[in-house]
């Protein structure tokens, strides 16, 4: 049997097991259909394709449509937050199944709702998770898979290695995606192999044409290596992969005694989390699209380490297909 052939593959009618992940704020539409375009799936991102990158939301789906037929993916955050941003999320859920969106991936918090929706559209729900009690959730909920984030994924990042959430999920029943530390053919191969139903990758799409990011972003991460990746609570409240800058170095990866006492808090949190994310979205928007002249803060995972170039996404999707191909 081929190694392409897996559960990720069919249920999202591609021909790689492969997911260009949503990223804030890189996921642009000709990034997403490139990918796409070329056999794996490219993620929709709401906030990024309506108030990065200027797009009427439907309108963006539609340009993504006019790039490729193909499948593209959508990613919803249900983290209950304020109920304008909630009901926000509700509507571009409708919009993306109404535009024939057939596979959602589910983040920060309850997905029931979501795979209500979904499943009655006939589509599927993924749901990112970091350890076991989130895994057990997301099954409760009725999930059809699991985005298993590891301690090597930019951005939000887990605690967990790829083997670890691999051993403790395995019994689920479900398909396991790996999301964390892979770059490139080699390591797409190994964690197909491990028994993985398929892969996410976010910072190798970051290096390419078609990602709007700003070059200094893409050239940072191909000059990085992965012991210069650490993590910072400063962004979000919680820890999140960056490459190490000067600006990062300078004002240190810890959140202030203040912010840690009301992100403790079960009445304060959620407002803590909120206002860090009204700040951090403006900051990684300017740091990613216009460079170090504002505040070189760039998320990244250790998958740097298998980038070497500035690449076609759809020459990464060939590449590891080829790969797997001759590795079945």
């Amino acid at each position: 049997m081929s190694l392409l052939d897996t559960p990720l593959a069919r249920h999202a009618g591609v021909e790689v097991p492969l997911l260009c992940g949503a990223m804030y704020p890189c996921s642009n539409p000709e990034l997403v259909a490139a990918v796409s375009e070329a056999g794996g799936l490219g993620i929709v991102q709401p906030i990024s394709l309506a108030y990065v990158h200027g797009r009427d939301f439907r309108e963006g789906l539609r340009r993504i449509r006019a790039l490729t037929a193909k499948p593209v993916g959508l990613n919803v955050i249900v983290e209950k937050t304020a109920k304008a941003y909630e009901e926000r999320m509700r509507r571009w859920l409708d919009i993306g199944l109404e535009e024939g969106i057939r596979f959602v991936v589910t983040a920060l918090g309850n997905p029931r709702w979501v795979v209500e929706r979904v499943h009655a559209a006939g589509g599927v729900v993924y749901h990112d998770v970091t350890e076991r009690k989130w895994a057990d959730r997301a099954v409760a909920a009725g999930v059809d898979g699991l985005i298993c984030v590891n301690r090597r994924a930019g951005g939000h990042t887990g605690r967990l290695a790829p083997e670890e959430l691999l051993a403790t999920l395995s019994g689920l029943g479900l398909p396991l995606v790996s999301a964390g530390g892979i770059g490139g053919p080699a390591s797409f191969v190994a964690a197909l192999r491990s028994g993985f139903a398929g892969v996410q990758m976010g910072t190798r799409f970051i290096a390419t044409p078609e990602c709007r990011a700003h070059a200094d972003y893409k050239a940072a991460i191909v000059a990085a290596r992965a012991e210069e990746i650490v993590l910072t609570e400063r962004l979000s409240g919680v820890p999140c992969s960056v490459i190490r800058t000067p600006y990062v170095e300078r004002v240190g990866t810890a959140a202030g005694p203040l912010a840690r006492r009301l992100l403790r808090g079960r009445r304060t949190k959620h407002l803590m989390r909120s206002l860090y994310a009204l700040r951090s979205l403006r900051t990684l928007k300017k740091a990613s699209l216009e460079g170090p002249d504002y505040r070189d803060i760039w998320q990244a995972g250790q998958s740097v380490d298998e980038v070497e170039t500035i690449e076609p996404a759809g020459e990464i999707v060939h590449r590891c297909a080829a790969a797997a191909r001759a590795a079945s």
